[in-house]
Formats: structure tokens, C-alpha cells, sequence
């Protein structure tokens, strides 16, 4: 399967393409695949671009693999504005589906992170809840801050965070 690892503030990544769309994003570094499509070359640049604080959103193709439900939590998570979050519940509400662990799992079995923003779902008492990526929580507040701060950059202010 075509892939390509990038060096991010988290460490590697691992982008991987499969019938012209991204279908898995991992933590880590694959051995060498060959020369990166034109997809995986612009999915690598967008998301530098992500972590140098100038993009907010992706413009991939994206086809994860996963059961209906899964892809409709997802679907919700990619609404979720840069910058903010969203508790369980809230996604919950948003898919009629009263099951705030249903909706955890499915957010952990996310295989396209960052680009489809998992990071985003906080607990609803807005503690930051579990994360299956990177380091875990360490990981998931770093996504979290540097979209603040990107935010803030971006409406003028400024976030000390």
C-alpha cells in the first residue's frame, strides 16, 4: 500500500493511500515504500502545514474503513470547527445515538487521526478524556492547544496557554 512518513512535533507519521484517498494515518515510521503519490505529497504538506499553525482544514479524500455507525461518528468529528471541541455526548445528540461509550469507541477506533479530528472530543465535563494516539492525553492537548493558538493568531488576540 502506498505510504509516506513525515517528522511532525509528535514524531512520525505515517500517511497511507489506497484507491486515491488516505485511508489510514499512524503513529510512527514505516520503512520506506517507494516515491510518494501526488495524493501522499499533498496530504504530507497539508498536514506540516497543520502543525506550522496555517491550515484549519483538509482538502483529502478520505476513505476510512470501518461499520456504518463508525463512519457517521466520523462524519460528525470532521464537522467539529478547528479549534473547539466537543463532548460524547454532544456527537452522541448529534447522530441520535444516546451511547456516549458507543461514540468513545468508535473515536478510538478512528484509523485517520488529525485529519479526521478525534482530538476534538472532550468529556462532557470538559476533562480531555481518553486519547489512542501518540502518547495519549500528552498528545491529544497538544492537537488541542495548537489549534488555539492558531485560532487566536488568526482573530488577532492572543492565547497563553
Amino acid at each position: 500500500m502506498p505510504h509516506t512518513s513525515i517528522h511532525t512535533p509528535l514524531g512520525p507519521l505515517t500517511l497511507f493511500e489506497e484507491d486515491g484517498a488516505i485511508v489510514a494515518v499512524d503513529w510512527g515510521e514505516a520503512p520506506p515504500g517507494g516515491p510518494p503519490t501526488p495524493l501522499l505529497r499533498d496530504a504530507a504538506t497539508q498536514v506540516q502545514d497543520y502543525f506550522d499553525g496555517g491550515r484549519t482544514s483538509f482538502d483529502l479524500p478520505l476513505a476510512p474503513q470501518g461499520t456504518p455507525f463508525q463512519k457517521r461518528v466520523w462524519d460528525a468529528l470532521c464537522r467539529i470547527p478547528h479549534g473547539e471541541t466537543r463532548s460524547y455526548a454532544d456527537i452522541g445528540r448529534e447522530i441520535g445515538c444516546r451511547a456516549a461509550r458507543a461514540i468513545g469507541q468508535a473515536n478510538g477506533a478512528n484509523p485517520i487521526p488529525i485529519l479526521i479530528p478525534c482530538h476534538r472530543v472532550v468529556a462532557a465535563n470538559g476533562s480531555l478524556g481518553g486519547y489512542s494516539g501518540g502518547d495519549g492525553q500528552a498528545t491529544k492537548r497538544y492537537l488541542l492547544q495548537l489549534e488555539r493558538r492558531a485560532s487566536a493568531a488568526r482573530a488577532g488576540g492572543s492565547l497563553l496557554l
